[in-house]
């Protein structure tokens, strides 16, 4: 699933394609890929309601991209997508035709494509209103994003809980936007075992694994994310960073540091790699 990392890059490129454009018309080639409920439009309809928008933003909440579409005359209405598996966003030329796995289209006044296409049918797209935006649940109870926390907020966010530090990076409701992949390599960075519990590491670690978080986000980032299936940036570029990754998908292979066999379990029903060596248990009272 796109983290933030990749959820990101794919805004920056849209925000640059797109931003200023208008929507000339929308269209919902598989229906199911609109959610409705707690405000946001149903099928019927979506086709009016994006026609005429201009794209006044591209943005991203956790693992959500969002367009926003305005325009004189026009009440504000924000497209939200969640990528899940497999999802795609591209910008596509004109005379670009839908793939079988394209769900939704835009049309660009301007001659352009916008697709949606998603081989699993997971993902999703909401259109709503600003109001509706805040009401929906999931949005709602979205935590904080990592690289808007100092080292001293992300601490004291974590700081006392007895859950594992692991289980709570992954927590959408805690941490916006880090899945499987960052939170392994950032743990590694830090060297704090995933099973540990946040009240065993102490102020001092928890700020380290802040640190690494933020290189490790920042670092995927400039390389355009991770691509393990069918991850591409809105150019439908792969990203690179999987080539730096010093644990995650390793289990046994040496260890970059130390060259002990990497080893793999799972924490939070996730699949864990981490380094014995490298990230020993906290002993208590954390250090």
């Amino acid at each position: 699933m796109p983290e933030l990392p990749e959820v990101e890059t794919i805004a920056r490129g849209l925000r640059a394609d797109l931003c200023g454009a208008r929507v000339a018309a929308g269209a919902l080639l598989w229906p199911g890929v609109l959610e409705s409920g707690h405000g946001a439009l149903d099928g019927a309809a979506f086709p009016e309601a994006v026609a005429g928008g201009r794209i006044d933003a591209v943005w991203r909440r956790g693992k959500v991209l969002l367009l926003d579409l305005g325009g004189p005359g026009r009440a504000p209405l924000h497209l939200a997508f969640h990528l899940r598996m497999t999802g795609r966003l591209t910008v596509e030329p004109g005379d670009a035709g839908p793939t079988r796995h394209t769900r939704l289209l835009l049309d660009l006044a301007d001659g352009r494509r916008l697709f949606f296409a998603d081989a699993r049918k997971f993902g999703r797209c909401r259109a709503m209103s600003p109001k509706a935006l805040g009401r929906w649940p999931f949005f709602a109870a979205l935590g904080p994003e990592p690289l808007e926390l100092d080292a001293r907020a992300f601490a004291a966010l974590l700081a006392g809980r007895r859950a594992r530090i692991k289980a709570l990076l992954l927590d959408q409701s805690v941490l916006a936007g880090v899945g499987n992949i960052y939170a392994d390599e950032s743990l590694f960075r830090a060297g704090i075992h995933p099973a540990d519990t946040a009240a065993a590491l102490g102020p001092a670690r928890l700020e380290r694994l802040h640190g690494a978080l933020v290189r490790v986000l920042a670092e995927a980032i400039a390389a355009n994310g991770s691509s393990i299936s069918d991850y591409v940036n809105a150019h439908g570029d792969a990203g690179a960073f999987q080539n730096d990754f010093r644990v995650y998908g390793r289990r046994g292979c040496p260890c970059r540091v130390c060259s002990a066999p990497l080893v793999r379990t799972a924490v939070a029903g996730r699949t864990t790699t981490f380094c014995p060596h490298c990230q020993p248990p906290a002993r208590a009272g954390g250090a």
